[in-house]
């Protein structure tokens, strides 16, 4: 199987790192990947936003599956244009993606689905955000309709601040606040069936204790020894399936990943919100968990063969963690060109290795920081204990003028009886 794949975050790193290993996969391409995919695959320069770019160098490559890594191209109709000249692709079309693309066309898919979430108002005006802030109260959700990369969202307890994000948006989806701990499902869709990945962990809060603001994710763990009993399976039948099922009633067919963000509150599982792709960080430690071979498995929803009865995925023993390194001042305005050092001493680090997402090469061929979220660092082991220590040596390695990283990530959930409430 020859595969191209879209993206060049630690995302793709990772997605690339599984698809590398797995046998079936003869040829390994990634648009415009990072200096890391370039270890494992061959890159080509591309703008994976551009449909015509994708079909031309996917028909040059003859390959037979293309993977798309982040929301947007997905929202530039990237898989749209690919099945149109009859290439299989891992990912929705542009109107299915609009599930993350478009908060309030996410909350109109649950409504008809009858899938729990918070109760939410659309807003245009400052009126209207103002009377939905009075109606839900403290703590404030404010959400950017469109794509904002993972920092579209202000949970806030000062009005001003909400109002001032809400002001600042065209359209906001304001909800209620839902409380409890967070978890990330990932559902593999062929447009009718889907099976589940295991449910992961992420950090959206910059620093430790989940203080400061949203970021992208600044690490993330699996498993998640304080779920419930039956999560899983009371997601996918109240959450994942009905939500496909609606999209596929109006001929907008879900073929990808299905990401559903999920507060487990006191009355129950509650949608925070879908994604159209693979979430980042927690790809990174899902995938490393995962045995099942991943090429058949994407390659089986793009054509449409995924039996959910049939398919049993099997899953490697222990815990994994990953830590991201970011760069300084992120997430308002990340400091670029500072030079990487010490990878080769981090994946020395028993049951680590590190993946690359914001980097690049410079003028010199030095790998230097070339986005907010540098690395992610992934530990391994026996149990959340083991992975976590092997993350954070690994970490202790790496250098980076400037740079930080969470010192929390699974601290509470490997402890006896601990659960996370990032």
């Amino acid at each position: 199987m020859r595969v191209l794949l879209l993206g060049s975050g630690g995302r793709e790193h990772a997605l690339a790192r599984a698809l590398h290993r797995d046998p079936a996969v003869t040829a390994l391409h990634c648009a415009p990947g990072n200096p890391g995919t370039a270890e494992i695959a061959d890159n080509h320069a591309l703008d994976p936003t551009d449909p015509q770019a994708v079909v031309e160098l996917a028909g040059r490559l003859g390959v037979s599956l293309v993977v798309i890594g982040p929301e947007a191209p997905l929202m530039a109709g990237v898989g749209d244009a690919l099945r149109l000249t009859g290439i299989p692709c891992f990912g929705p079309d542009e109107e299915a993606a609009r599930i993350e693309g478009s908060k309030a066309f996410a909350k109109e898919i649950m409504a008809a689905a009858n899938v729990p979430t918070a109760a939410a108002r659309v807003c245009e005006t400052t009126a209207q955000a103002e009377d939905a802030l009075d109606e839900f109260g403290p703590p404030y959700v404010v959400k950017d309709d469109g794509l904002a990369a993972g920092k579209g969202v202000v949970v806030t307890e000062d009005r001003a601040a909400a109002l001032e994000h809400a002001a600042a948006c065209e359209r906001v989806v304001i909800e209620e606040f839902l409380d409890g701990p967070e978890v990330s499902l990932f559902a593999l869709c062929d447009g009718e069936n889907a099976v589940p990945l295991l449910p992961a962990q992420d950090f959206k809060r910059a620093y430790d204790a989940d203080a400061g603001p949203n970021t992208g994710g600044m690490g993330a763990y699996t498993p998640l020894p304080w779920a419930p009993a039956g999560l899983v399976n009371e997601v996918m039948a109240t959450v994942v399936q009905p939500a496909i099922d609606e999209l596929r009633s109006r001929e907008t067919p879900y073929v990808g990943v299905l990401y559903a963000g999920l507060a487990l509150t006191a009355k129950g599982v509650r949608v925070v919100e879908f994604n159209a792709r693979f979430g980042d960080p927690e790809t990174q430690v899902v995938l490393d968990r995962l045995a099942t071979p991943l090429a058949g498995l994407l390659q089986a929803c793009a054509i449409g063969g995924l039996n959910p009865e049939t398919t049993r995925l099997e899953w490697y023993q222990g815990a994994a963690v990953t830590v991201v390194v970011a760069a300084e001042n992120y997430p308002a305005d990340p400091v670029k060109g500072d030079e990487i050092t010490g990878l080769d001493a981090a994946n020395a680090v028993e049951g680590a290795y590190v993946l690359q997402a914001g980097t690049k090469l410079d003028e010199n061929g030095r790998l230097v920081a070339g986005g907010g979220r540098v690395l992610s660092v992934v530990g391994t082991g026996a149990d959340l204990g083991a992975a976590r220590a092997a993350a954070y040596e690994a970490v202790t390695k790496i250098g980076l003028r400037g740079s930080h990283h969470r010192t929390d990530i699974a601290l509470k959930a490997a402890e006896p009886a601990g659960a996370e409430t990032a």
